[in-house]
């Protein structure tokens, strides 16, 4: 089965759980529950500035941030990353412990208490080499189609959207939660 990366690096997903034989994004109510609240969490997360960028410039400067492209940890305790700062995660995660917290939603604060604290990694720490295989066999993704999840929380009463036992609270969707 596929995986298949969606408006950020990182998650990856089975092709056949988010999306339909067209390509097409599936109805939430159709996808398994991670795929589904990974997929929601990702609308919050597009566009957002990378968490590095955010603790070295704050609030004030953040027109400095870079947006973020990568995401690594469980949703609603993930970190946010840009390009640059990749390697940064990488070195805390793989050197300074950081795996421990793998898979727990206390990694993210553990990698920004890290890195707030002045921690780095060393100059020339590698990354990873993102590769794609087989981009031509992906489903083509928009990341303006959001409205498409819009669309379908809109039209589901409250009790469908308790149904779906994820935490829309945290989403800047254009619907009455």
């Amino acid at each position: 089965m596929a995986k298949v990366s969606i408006g950020l690096r990182g998650w990856r997903f089975d092709e056949d759980a988010v999306f339909d034989a067209e390509g097409m994004l599936k109805r939430m109510t159709a996808m398994p529950p991670d795929a589904r609240e990974r997929i929601l969490r990702l609308t919050a997360l597009v566009g957002e500035p990378c968490d590095a960028c955010y603790i070295e410039h704050g609030e004030a400067a953040i027109e400095q941030c870079n947006a973020g492209a990568i995401v690594y940890g469980e949703p609603m305790g993930e970190v946010l990353l840009c390009d640059a700062h990749e390697s940064d995660f990488l070195y805390w995660f793989r050197e300074e412990g950081g795996q421990e917290l793998a898979g727990t939603r206390e990694m993210a604060n553990g990698f920004q208490a890290w890195f707030d604290d002045g921690n780095r990694a060393p100059a020339g720490y590698s990354g990873l080499d993102h590769v794609e295989e087989a981009p031509e066999q992906l489903p083509a993704f928009d990341p303006h189609e959001i409205q498409g999840l819009e669309d379908d929380l809109q039209e589901m009463d409250e009790a469908e959207r308790e149904a779906l036992d994820v935490d829309l609270g945290d989403l800047d969707l254009d619907v009455d939660l």
